[in-house]
């Protein structure tokens, strides 16, 4: 080897200690966070991280643009990983160069690695461009990060075009023909260069690719592009359950509950962290965020990675955290009111390339809030008090649970004989809206000569709001006492009214080693209309638009059944909100936000109904008692109410009943 190779393996050295040793204190920091499983499904795992980061699923959408820019990007990234890699080992060992490859590969990878450059270095004009003139909002467009790594990989491209171009004309590479744009540079610039300036050239550009990629090696660590190391271990760790219920807690003496420092969350949740991208979708997403609210989920997910960072070395050494995860205004601290600003819709999760959760990390901090200090918002004392005294929102007496079926010949579910639970939930039961939802699907019921029966005054609130705003305790006493009665009465099958209910009794309940079968109303009636028990004429209903409940659609992926019942009972498809389906926007009542005021920004109900009105229909259309309270106190709010109903499914249906 020549002296120049010897200083290049001593640098490229010092660069690889240096790299491995700041990623060995980086990811040590996972090791502080607690235990979870997130082994098994190897197969799918795979596939995976095919699907999303390889193939870009993610990246590449519709929604947005300049994704396919990201995607490009990556892919050049993947393929000039080869390059690189080449041209550290021909650094050292400049016979182990690709050109001594047979003529064939040689030539491919030539072309190819020309074509990827210029590629790459498009897409990075094309990324600067943006930041630069058109930045979206959801974004830290002029952060010096971007601009930095944008740069570096700027450098990188030029660096190989201007070390080859310089080559080709010395006559140094026989695959010249092949390499279109360095071979053009070539014939463009350097035609009457001496070959003492074009070997300087050579040289310089070399070192400068060289030093260019060390430094952009070791500066990932410490940006926000570490995701390039952790994004796809984290794609491939994602959840793959398909439920996002909150983990259980165990309630003994001396355990912590919810997460008030970084440690209290889990390893995964700390990957997390040092997976986000930074792109914003959550945050385009966010209904608390487009509302004028404080909660910026990809600003919780920075703020645990910098309160790590903070935390880290000290709790590694068995010293106290010095920045509180929750509470205080500044970097790496999440505000309380914050915390409260959430509605779970999970259209947060639903749009991460990465599959980072950052919603429950949230649920995670009410716990903490609500189950060790006893600290939330004044209006939920009332409402934690009537859940664990009368096992409803409101206090109302137990006693009332079935007077919405004076009248009606409704049975009480006996067992051995009655086929099917109807959990009519806390709103079906009690608010005077959902009471003629629930009489409605009754009536569906009874048409289709189903058997089915209710639990009255025994039937006591699946626990939804409860755990999500975190009160975890009561929750827990709550289900085990649905699970013991549900076992007594020999109850296997259940319908809903309440997609809150449903995805409480299906997911929450499931930890508890019991064996539901639930569906939801609007599943169920479609099955009965596919299956010819229920014989229907057309209603008219006018425009009809369809919300997507997030609890039915996001969590649970039924986005078909509503539309195709709908279509049985009307005649026509119904109307589609702009932010529809998987990029449904909420009404504002998830997550225990029914219990809370809203009095920051715009109230979410009062978006979604503007929304609405703005298509002027005639009938909006829901499939949860939630949705359809925030609906009618939206139209009401824009007096819009004696011009626009608010229906049910069941009511629709109802309403078609020959």
């Amino acid at each position: 080897m020549e002296i120049s190779n010897w200083i290049f393996l001593v640098i490229l050295g010092i660069a690889l200690i240096t790299f491995f040793w700041t990623c060995r204190q980086k990811f040590r920091l996972l090791a502080l966070g607690k235990p979870e499983d997130r082994s098994g499904s190897i197969g799918k795992r795979i596939w995976s991280v095919v699907i999303y980061p390889l193939l870009q699923r993610c990246a590449v959408n519709p929604f947005y643009k300049f994704g396919l820019n990201h995607a490009l990007l990556f892919w050049c990234f993947m393929v000039l990983l080869l390059a690189n890699g080449e041209f550290l080992i021909a650094g050292v060992i400049p016979a182990a160069t690709y050109a001594n490859l047979p003529a064939g590969l040689y030539f491919v990878l030539a072309c190819a690695f020309d074509i990827v450059s210029i590629l790459a270095l498009l897409a990075v004009i094309l990324a600067v461009c943006r930041r630069l003139f058109f930045p979206p909002k959801y974004i830290q467009a002029r952060s010096q990060d971007a601009f930095i790594i944008l740069s570096m990989i700027a450098a990188l491209m030029l660096a190989f075009f201007f070390t080859h171009s310089a080559e080709i004309a010395l006559g140094e590479v026989t695959a010249a023909k092949y390499m279109f744009v360095s071979n053009w540079m070539a014939n463009t610039f350097w035609t009457n260069t001496a070959d003492a300036t074009l070997e300087t050239v050579a040289t310089v550009a070399w070192w400068v690719h060289a030093i260019v990629l060390l430094s952009f090696l070791n500066y990932l660590p410490y940006s926000k592009h570490m995701h390039i190391l952790t994004s796809i271990p984290n794609v491939y760790l994602r959840n793959l359950t398909g439920s996002t219920a909150p983990k259980r807690e165990e309630f003994k003496k001396g355990n912590t509950f919810g997460a008030g420092q970084v440690n209290d969350l889990t390893w995964k949740n700390l990957l997390d962290a040092f997976s986000c991208t930074e792109c914003g979708r959550c945050t385009d997403n966010c209904p608390a965020t487009k509302t004028g609210k404080p909660l910026n989920p990809r600003l919780v997910i920075h703020d645990i990675k910098v309160n790590l960072l903070k935390n880290g070395p000290g709790l590694v050494n068995g010293k106290p955290s010095v920045l509180p995860l929750i509470g205080a205004k500044k970097e790496g601290s999440i505000e309380e009111d914050v915390i409260w600003d959430c509605t779970t819709c999970g259209a947060c999760v639903a749009v991460c390339p990465v599959f980072i959760e950052q919603f429950p990390r949230i649920i995670d901090m009410r716990r903490h809030l609500v189950e060790t200090k006893a600290e939330f918002p004044e209006e939920l004392l009332s409402f934690f008090e009537n859940m664990e005294q009368r096992s409803n929102p409101w206090g109302i007496t137990p006693g009332d649970r079935a007077k919405w079926a004076t009248g009606l010949d409704v049975k009480t579910f006996e067992p051995g004989k009655t086929e099917y639970l109807l959990y009519v939930g806390c709103f079906g039961s009690y608010d005077a809206r959902a009471k003629q939802v629930t009489v409605a699907i009754a009536k569906v019921l009874d048409a289709a000569g189903v058997s089915w029966g209710i639990l009255g005054k025994d039937e006591k609130c699946c626990g939804d709001s409860l755990r999500r705003l975190g009160n975890e305790y009561v929750f827990e006493q709550m289900a085990k006492e649905n699970i013991k009665m549900f076992q007594s009465k020999g109850v296997t099958k259940i319908i809903t009214e309440c997609p809150h209910c449903f995805t409480a009794l299906k997911d929450d309940y499931a930890q508890f080693g019991v064996k539901l079968e639930v569906i939801h109303h609007t599943e169920f009636i479609n099955n009965l209309i596919k299956q010819g028990k229920l014989k229907l004429h057309q209603t008219d209903l006018g425009k009809l638009l369809f919300h997507d409940s997030c609890y039915l659609g996001r969590y649970n992926d039924i986005y078909e059944a509503p539309r195709q019942t709908v279509k049985a009972a009307t005649g026509s498809a119904p109307a589609e909100f702009e932010r529809n389906q998987e990029r449904g926007f909420c009404c504002g009542a998830g997550g225990g936000r029914m219990w809370l005021e809203e009095s920051r920004g715009t109230r979410i109900n009062i978006a979604r109904t503007e929304e609405a009105l703005a298509q002027s229909p005639k009938t909006i259309c829901v499939s949860c008692p939630y949705c359809m309270t925030m609906f009618e106190d939206g139209l009401k709010d824009k007096n819009a109410d004696k011009d626009v109903q608010v229906l049910d499914i069941a009511e629709v249906v109802a309403k078609a009943l020959k």
